[in-house]
């Protein structure tokens, strides 16, 4: 997910994103305790898109 895609979206869609991601990664977490993942790198994706939301939700609360 690009920074400037996120900019563009309102402060409530980033937040129903932010949700929506994290219950991935934790179904993932999940999946990944029961068995091994094929694909890993997928966790640190989900974990930096939710940490990018996060950072674009702050900066807009400062701005406003």
């Amino acid at each position: 997910m690009k920074v400037q895609e996120l900019r563009e979206k309102s402060i409530e869609d980033l937040q129903g994103t932010a949700s929506d991601i994290s219950e991935e990664l934790c179904k993932l977490r999940f999946q990944h305790g029961i068995r091994p993942l094929e694909n890993t790198a997928r966790l640190t994706e989900l974990k930096r898109d939710i940490a990018r939301i996060k950072t674009v939700i702050s900066e807009k609360k400062k701005t406003n």
